[in-house]
């Protein structure tokens, strides 16, 4: 009995796939007409060389624990990679990005659940079904009760088959969002090492700015004693010790500035790092003499590969032509397969009763959009608008790229030049102050050349400091704008 069922679910089988398979030659014309797109393919082609320059060595292979070789600054970005709030933010958007390609991966093979039920029915006597089932014997000399109870379990399965592999590629554009997001987490980190790398810098710079306004006030200090004693011997006037005073008052607050800006750029490094307040340990007495890393840019086509951004927007821009193939595979047929089988019965000691109590089902289905297809035109048009865009963000983030590491490579030359002239000038005015400063003792000089010489000589030490700063700024920058730092 069995087997002759197994015979009859066969044959059943073979009527459903050839009922499909006509259904499916009449409903394929109705996917025929689509409608045409724009089309826009990316430009990936960047220039041969920056400035002439076609040597392919290139810095961004250096791992940033050997790039950065300051302990300190090393540790800072060590604790920024595992508290910093933002970073962290991402980890999870990656994890919310894996789960949906598990999920997209899920649609396109069958889902089978078990299914169990019980409930209890009462047909009129006085219908068909009624009257048939009142003269019905069970057994012999039992009738069909007339409230009849009804129990069955089994499991029920249904599947969309993807014959125009709508849900792979909708499940590979999820794997390419996946991965963006994941070049996304790295161009993050690049742009973490950057900041903390740059603030670390910028507060070695107030450090040995705000020591050379306390050197200064020192220095003025004793410039308006020695103009106080010449006031004494009426070798020179009021005048004179209230401009000197001024001098130092304008220098001394100069001092109050700095160290608001040493407290701001201390929890600035603090808020990356992802921790409350504390002092940032840094050994800035050398660092005028700090000389910033040789760095070599290599060619402009390794930043397709080396930049996660770039990598990020060919990802996303790989996503959204799938999309473009998603959304056309609406227009065409889509098929479904649902089966089932278990056992039911109106007692529970038949439920399993083999083959009496058993039931199955299997049916195929085809949808297909016929007349009213606006909504289905109007994702596809979105869908295609959406990998324009794409191919725009890609070639906007390409032309940025380069853009970024050709001004830096220009930035790291031009502020070499300026730190060699400025340090002669800083040079050549700290011997002025000294001259000044004697011949003023020997009425051989006035006052206002004193003064003019010491504001200038303090103006051109802390502007030297900027600039090296400035330097120090533009190799992490070129650095950053490689690539580097994410690896």
């Amino acid at each position: 009995m069995l087997f002759h069922n197994q015979k009859k679910v066969t044959v059943l089988i073979n009527k459903i796939s050839r009922s499909l398979g006509i259904a499916c030659l009449a409903l394929i014309p109705s996917g025929c007409f689509i409608p045409s797109l724009v089309q826009k393919t990316e430009n990936n082609k960047v220039p041969a060389s920056y400035y002439s320059s076609v040597d392919t060595t290139n810095t961004v292979k250096i791992k940033w624990r050997e790039f950065f070789n300051d302990p300190n600054l090393t540790s800072l970005i060590d604790t920024a990679l595992r508290n910093n709030q933002e970073l962290n933010i991402l980890l999870q958007d990656i994890k919310i990005s894996q789960n949906e390609v598990r999920a997209r991966k899920g649609t396109y093979l069958p889902f089978v659940d078990l299914m169990g039920g019980a409930g209890i029915d009462k047909v009129s006597r006085y219908t068909a079904a009624g009257a048939s089932e009142a003269i019905t014997e069970i057994a012999p000399g039992t009738k069909t009760p007339e409230k009849v109870p009804n129990y069955m379990f089994g499991p029920v399965a249904s599947w969309e088959v993807d014959i125009w592999k709508k849900l792979r590629n909708a499940k590979k554009s999820a794997l390419y969002r996946y991965l963006a997001t994941v070049e996304g987490k790295n161009f993050m980190v690049t742009h973490l090492v950057a900041e903390i790398a740059n603030a670390y810098y910028e507060l070695m710079a107030l450090d040995n700015q705000l020591d050379i306004i306390k050197r200064n006030i020192i220095i003025q200090s004793s410039a308006l004693e020695v103009v106080k004693l010449q006031k004494k011997k009426a070798k020179v006037t009021e005048l004179a010790v209230r401009r000197f005073e001024a001098l130092v008052f304008e220098t001394k607050s100069l001092q109050f500035g700095i160290q608001q800006s040493i407290i701001e750029t201390q929890n600035r490094v603090n808020f990356l790092v992802g921790r409350y307040p504390k002092p940032i340990t840094r050994s800035w007495e050398n660092f005028n003499d700090m000389v910033p890393n040789t760095v070599y840019e290599g060619i402009p086509p390794q930043l397709l590969t080396n930049r996660p951004d770039i990598r990020q927007a060919e990802l996303e821009l790989m996503a959204y032509k799938l999309d473009v193939k998603v959304a056309k595979a609406n227009f065409y047929p889509t098929l479904m397969i649902t089966a089932g089988v278990g056992y039911q019965a109106f007692n529970t000691q038949f439920l399993i009763k083999s083959p009496e109590s058993m039931i199955y089902s299997l049916a195929g289905g085809l949808v297909g959009p016929m007349i009213n297809r606006n909504a289905i035109k109007a994702n596809y048009f979105s869908a295609n608008a959406k990998q324009i865009q794409a191919v725009y963000n890609y070639e906007r983030t390409v032309l940025n790229a380069y853009l970024e590491v050709s001004n830096q490579i220009s930035n790291i030359s031009n502020l070499k030049g300026s730190f060699d002239l400025k340090a002669k000038r800083v040079n050549a005015l700290s011997q002025s102050v000294i001259i000044a400063n004697t011949l003023f003792r020997s009425a051989r000089a006035n006052y206002l050349e004193v003064l003019l010489t010491q504001r200038d000589a303090l103006e051109s030490t802390i502007e030297l400091v900027q600039t090296k700063k400035d330097q120090m700024n533009a190799m992490v920058n070129v650095y950053q704008a490689l690539g580097g730092g994410w690896n």
